[in-house]
């Protein structure tokens, strides 16, 4: 097997990450393709408390396991499957299981944060940065985390102003810079969705 091509899409809380990853995953025969989520790759917790887990700001970059997410990226670029780690945002910690994820000839990352650290964007082969206005990013973060994840609006208003504002005006937006494509508006924008779909078959057939 041919070594992957990493797809590397970040972008702020909401902006539509997950959508652009998915439409280009819906786009690609799927036996060539895996996503790997960088919010599966948060720290394990379980030895603290409930309520010291509550403090942690998972909006920083030290939240996060880079260290397995950097290798678990090299193991699948030289052909090694992986036991991706599965995280519970209502525990906020690991759970026992793992996913089993093969080697693909396209791997896809989403977060917030991969196109943060250098060591993480020098393993990706195309970086992409979702741009969505702050009011409409934190609209589907509050609908999001109320369904989903059991918040109230309260806590989810107070976490926004806390960290995930001050940490993406710190990390995230930075970060922009960085892309090699910028994609306004998430998951709406079809065209630049296109265009990148048409790109990676480019390089598939390749």
């Amino acid at each position: 097997m041919e070594r992957p091509m990493i797809i590397g899409i970040a972008g702020g809380t909401g902006s539509g990450k997950t959508t652009v990853a998915q439409k280009i995953f819906d786009c690609i025969d799927k036996e060539h393709v895996a996503v790997i989520e960088h919010d599966a790759y948060y720290k394990d917790q379980s030895h603290i408390s409930f309520e010291e887990r509550l403090k942690t700001n998972y909006d920083h970059p030290f939240a996060f396991d880079t260290e397995l997410l950097i290798q678990h990226l090299k193991d699948l670029r030289n052909g090694k499957a992986i036991e991706k780690p599965v995280y519970s945002f209502v525990t906020h910690t690991r759970q026992k299981e793992r996913v089993r994820v093969e080697p693909r000839k396209i791997i896809i990352l989403e977060g917030i944060l991969i196109l943060e650290d250098k060591r993480i964007r020098d393993l990706l082969d195309i970086k992409v940065y979702v741009d969505t206005d702050a009011d409409v990013r934190i609209i589907r973060r509050l609908l999001r985390d109320i369904k989903e994840r059991g918040r109230t609006i309260e806590s989810v208003v107070e976490q926004y102003l806390s960290t995930v504002r001050p940490m993406h005006l710190q990390f995230v937006e930075p970060s922009k810079k960085y892309a090699d494509i910028i994609v306004p508006e998430g998951g709406e924008n079809l065209v630049a969705i296109d265009i990148l779909v048409t790109k990676v078959l480019a390089l598939l057939n390749n």
